[in-house]
């Protein structure tokens, strides 16, 4: 069932840009995680996520998938997210100091939080949201710095394309009566995007519009 909630539920009523200044800074979050507990499956990884970690850990996507992440269905797509572990549901990258590992390539809804994307007419906004971080002193900083993200507009389009691809394929899922079908469209979106390595030596986001361009072609044919 896709999730259906309204602006105000979750967040201060705004929408934000890059160059807009936004309460979000937590002072390095010195002294508390509790946004890296309990959080289940919901720290959902796109493509980019998985290769940054795959890149700096030198695991490859299937070692991570067997160790740190899991894959969880979110709105009917096959999707791999951080691991929870022990009694407190801590990330699985949480160090005995409370601190993130992984911080300088940490997932990009990590980058975000306590910010979130409101996506519309084919692209997104940030918005700030008001249940998620213990917090109460927080204070203004320019989303773009906040998001800390190289080639930040490039980035932007691949989570736009990114997110509308998945509801593509979710269209798909939702219509389709052939089991293998939906066995088979999800899978290949594991193994296409995440599980087959991305060359090294090559950009990124090049091979990840290779890879999108195929399977757009796909989705026609299903």
């Amino acid at each position: 069932m896709r999730r259906e909630v309204s602006l105000e539920e979750i967040s201060d009523g705004k929408l934000y840009g890059l160059n807009d200044m936004v309460k979000a800074d937590c002072q390095e979050c010195k002294g508390c995680f509790d946004c890296c507990t309990g959080m289940g499956e919901s720290v959902v990884l796109d493509p980019l996520d998985v290769y940054r970690i795959s890149y700096h850990l030198k695991k490859s996507p299937e070692e991570l998938i067997s160790s740190e992440l899991e894959l969880g269905v979110v709105d009917g797509n096959i999707l791999p997210h951080l691991s929870m572990r022990g009694k407190e549901e801590k990330c699985v990258f949480l160090n005995e100091e409370g601190r993130c590992s992984i911080h300088s390539f940490r997932p990009g809804i990590c980058r975000l939080f306590p910010l979130g994307r409101y996506y519309e007419n084919g692209s997104f906004q940030y918005i700030l949201q008001i249940h998620e971080c213990k917090k109460k002193n927080r204070s203004k900083i320019k989303v773009r710095k906040w998001v800390d993200t190289p080639d930040l507009k490039l980035y932007e389009k691949f989570v736009t394309d990114w997110h509308y691809f998945l509801l593509d394929v979710q269209e798909v899922l939702y219509h389709a009566e052939d089991a293998n079908l939906i066995k088979n469209l999800n899978m290949y979106v594991v193994s296409r995007f995440y599980l087959t390595p991305y060359e090294k030596d090559r950009d990124f986001y090049q091979q990840f519009y290779e890879r999108l361009e195929t399977g757009k072609a796909l989705l026609d044919l299903a």
